[in-house]
Formats: structure tokens, C-alpha cells, sequence
């Protein structure tokens, strides 16, 4: 593995870098890659974010977003950068498989190949690691990658403070989560001081919908939402109907898990999707209930103990009955 000395050693001359995240990129994702985009830039170094997929609206006011090279609609391109560089950030996932196709590109580059996450279990394909999964985003890392590691805590300039701000916001809740500790506010209050606007970027993520969204949301709350209070659980599942429906794009469906959770009592809730070739699901959970486990043992997938996710290969009904033919394994934690 690379140690840190040599890692600032290498990137204290231009460097052709590549950045990358895992697939339909969320707020953690963007932020830390667009937070250590305009970190590296300002040191001469030549610098391209690659997405495997598309992400949000709601996150394309971030600096740097002009830049970005989306995978799918690019993949020449994109396959030339990573094949010519020399180093390779891999940002808030832990296998070369949350990248899908983009993934073998990656592990035949002979770019170094450095690896900052907070995910469980990280796959072994990487140089240099800095990843800790106690930390609320991948973003807070990135903060503590450059002003501890790097010791470059003077180039966090407003547009990475910006980024990284909005990555630790969402990843947290907006501050919510257990895991939002008092090192997590000084470095909020550190990249406030260093421009990030907080209410203006709370702003740009949580009150830009479309009216699509909106009703969208209104049909998951009269219509598709079932309470199991037996279990303190509540599922939210929405059809492909309702997607063509309501026109729904990426980042639409965002958030809706946690309004079933904001319900009392409520421990366990499940947003499950029917998507054109499959069902996803999103479980979020309190306290020390591990949504995570569910997801890895049923689903394919995994995750943080009270954010998780998986797919289902079975139909939108079936997929909700397993969830609750699932549930009285874990009726001990739900109702406790």
C-alpha cells in the first residue's frame, strides 16, 4: 500500500487524476468528488470527475459541475481519461462493482488507485485507503484527507468548503444522525468560515422540486404507504405507473423513505421501486437497528446500519411480501 508521505510526495507535481463515485451519485458522492476536484485544481493538477451514471439536479449548482464527464453518454471518452491516468480517486464506495461497467476500466488502469469511503466491508483493489466507517459522510473525510493528511487546510476555499458542506449535509440528515458528532460541527463551522453558505446551499438541495416531485410525493403518502405497527415498520412502494406517471427523473424519489420514518414509533422504514428491470429498495432505521443487515442478507445489498439498500430480482408484490415474511425475525429489535 502507499503511505502518506508518498502520496503528498506525488501529488505535490501536476498529476493527470481521475475522479470517480458510485452509480446515480447522491449528495455525499458529489460533494466529495466536486470538494476534491476543486482542491486538486488549484495545485496545477489536470483533473476530470467521471460518473457512471447521471445524478440529480438538485446538485448541479456545485463548482466544477460543468466538468463532469457522465459515463454512459460519454464512454470513449471517459475510457481514454482513465486509461491515461496516473492516479485514480475511487470516492464513497467500496467495490469496483458501484461503478458497473466503468468498474473493469478501473481495475485494469495502472493509475494508482486511492480509495475514501465509510462503507462496510471494502473490496481490495486499491493502493492507498483512507476510510473510516464511523464517519457521517465520505465528505467529512475528504475534509480531514486534506487539512490533516495533505496538511492543506488553507486551500479549502469557498467552492470546496461549498461542496464538501453539501456532502456532509445530506449524508447526515441535516445533522440527524448518530454519527453527526461534535468533530462533525467544527468541521461544518470550518467550512463555513470558509464560505460555504449554509442556508443558501440547504436551499439549492432541499427546495428546488418540481411540481412532478411533489405530487409524486403526495401519492406516496395517501396511497402507497402501509404502517405495520406490530412491527413498527412503514413501506412506502411505488409502481412504474407511477414513475411514468409523474414523469419521475433522477433524485426524485430521494428522501421519500424518510417521511415513513418520521412517523412515531416508527423504527423500520422500507421505500421499494419498481424499475424497469428490477426492484430496489431503500430501508432507513433508528437507533441500533440494522437496516444493513436485511439489505445484505435478502437483498443483495448493504450498506450503514440505519441507511441501506438492495435489489430484488421478484415482482413489486412479491418483494413486499418477503419484507414481511422478513419482519418477525427481527420483531426482538422493532418492538423493543
Amino acid at each position: 500500500m502507499l503511505d502518506t508521505a508518498s502520496l503528498t510526495e506525488l501529488l505535490a507535481q501536476p498529476q493527470k487524476i481521475v475522479i470517480t463515485t458510485h452509480h446515480k451519485p447522491d449528495g455525499d458522492a458529489m460533494g466529495s468528488s466536486l470538494g476534491l476536484y476543486n482542491y486538486l485544481i488549484q495545485q496545477g493538477h489536470h483533473v476530470k470527475v467521471i460518473t457512471p451514471t447521471d445524478y440529480p439536479e438538485f446538485l448541479s449548482w456545485m463548482p466544477g459541475n460543468g466538468e463532469v464527464i457522465i459515463y454512459t453518454g460519454n464512454v470513449k471518452e471517459a475510457n481514454a481519461l482513465i486509461a491515461d491516468a496516473k492516479i485514480i480517486f475511487c470516492l464513497d464506495f467500496n467495490a469496483l462493482g458501484r461503478i458497473n461497467q466503468m468498474g473493469e476500466q478501473v481495475r485494469k488502469s495502472d493509475a494508482l488507485k486511492i480509495m475514501i469511503d465509510h462503507h462496510l466491508e471494502p473490496e481490495d483493489f486499491d493502493d492507498y485507503r483512507y476510510w473510516d466507517i464511523n464517519a457521517c459522510a465520505t465528505a467529512q473525510l475528504i475534509y480531514s484527507f486534506i487539512a490533516v493528511e495533505l496538511n492543506n487546510k488553507k486551500l479549502i476555499n469557498k467552492d470546496v468548503a461549498s461542496c464538501l458542506y453539501a456532502g456532509i449535509m445530506t449524508d447526515s440528515a441535516s445533522f440527524s444522525l448518530p454519527n453527526t458528532t461534535s468533530s462533525v460541527h467544527r468541521i461544518i463551522a470550518d467550512l463555513i468560515d470558509a464560505g460555504a453558505v449554509n442556508y443558501r446551499i440547504y436551499d439549492l438541495v432541499y427546495n428546488n422540486s418540481s411540481e412532478n416531485r411533489l405530487r409524486l410525493l403526495g401519492t406516496c403518502l395517501s396511497d402507497r404507504l402501509e404502517v405495520l405497527y406490530e412491527y413498527n415498520t412503514a413501506i412506502i412502494a411505488v409502481t412504474k405507473h407511477d414513475l411514468e406517471k409523474f414523469e419521475v427523473n433522477t433524485g426524485d424519489t430521494e428522501g421519500i423513505v424518510n417521511y415513513a420514518l418520521s412517523i412515531a414509533g416508527i423504527k423500520l422504514a422500507v421505500f421499494i421501486v419498481e424499475r424497469t428491470d428490477m426492484v430496489k429498495l431503500s430501508l432507513r432505521s433508528k437507533g441500533e437497528f440494522p437496516a444493513n443487515d436485511i439489505c445484505k442478507k435478502y437483498f443483495n445489498g448493504g450498506g450503514h446500519r440505519n441507511a441501506a439498500g438492495g435489489i430484488s430480482s421478484a415482482s413489486l408484490e412479491d418483494t413486499i411480501n418477503q419484507i414481511k415474511l422478513i419482519l418477525p425475525e427481527y420483531k426482538k429489535l422493532l418492538i423493543q
